[in-house]
């Protein structure tokens, strides 16, 4: 992968679902830097305000929801050239423990949110000439962790729908492909740190099951995303990209 140019997507117009979360903003704001125009598509505002960087609420759930959006960018923009489909929520909990309200509301969002989004897109993405959907899975979605059931099933999904979209897309000129992030500093990682009574030693245990002994930060899962969006990505399709400090590559995973 070579060095990304400056100004790697001056003029491409993108959409950020769960664009005003710890990973979303960190893609937003890399997309911006990058030349494109930006839309942080989710249900409430983080209140950063970014040159280039708009705000649509957005219910990943809602049909109508992603109708709406795209029909905004369709009047101010006329075509999309990236989707990034960040959305998605966790459910600490084993099947036992899992209601049948929560596994709906789970595979809702992280699931059917990515197919609608997707699905209302693609007529402004055809526009473009060289799209890029990008869906966001998990290392969950290959390896379990204990007591996320939903969760790595949700992901799984994922990954299979994004592996169906870049065949069904890809005489079409649109690239999809997954990222699979394993632990990020994000405030649903902090939230699981913050159900232990001793978060410090928790958070070094996280570090260290890591053979790069450290978990990843926004940045590092944006500059993948930016990668990928972009041109130099031409011949990356269909693909589930694994970025996790080289935690699924151990034989066996230490229990947290």
């Amino acid at each position: 992968m070579s060095a990304v140019k400056e100004n790697y997507l001056q003029g491409r117009v993108a959409v950020v679902t769960g664009g005003c979360g710890g990973i979303g903003t960190a893609i937003c704001q890399r997309f911006a830097n990058e030349g494109a125009i930006v839309y942080a598509a989710d249900l409430r505002s983080n209140d950063e305000t970014k040159e280039n960087i708009y705000f649509q609420q957005h219910d990943v759930t809602s049909e109508q929801s992603a109708k709406d959006l795209f029909a905004r960018i369709e009047n101010e923009q006329g075509k999309l050239d990236i989707l990034v489909n960040a959305a998605a929520i966790e459910i600490e909990y084993t099947i036992e423990n899992t209601s049948l309200e929560d596994w709906n509301r789970i595979f809702a969002i992280n699931v059917t949110g990515t197919f609608l989004t997707s699905k209302h897109a693609l007529p402004l993405l055809r526009k473009s000439g060289a799209a890029s959907i990008i869906n966001f899975g998990s290392y969950d979605g290959y390896i379990a962790d204990p007591q996320l059931a939903a969760y790595c099933a949700t992901k799984g999904a994922v990954h299979a729908l994004t592996k169906a979209m870049a065949c069904d897309y890809g005489p079409e000129n649109i690239r999809v492909n997954a990222i699979c992030p394993g632990y990020v500093d994000t405030p649903m990682l902090q939230s699981f740190f913050g159900s232990s009574g001793d978060i410090e030693s928790l958070q070094k245990a996280v570090r260290d099951v890591h053979p790069l002994r450290t978990y990843g930060q926004p940045d590092d899962i944006a500059n993948l995303v930016n990668w990928l969006a972009g041109d130099e990505a031409r011949y990356a399709s269909g693909q589930l990209w694994i970025i996790d400090g080289g935690l699924s590559a151990q034989v066996q995973q230490m229990r947290l």
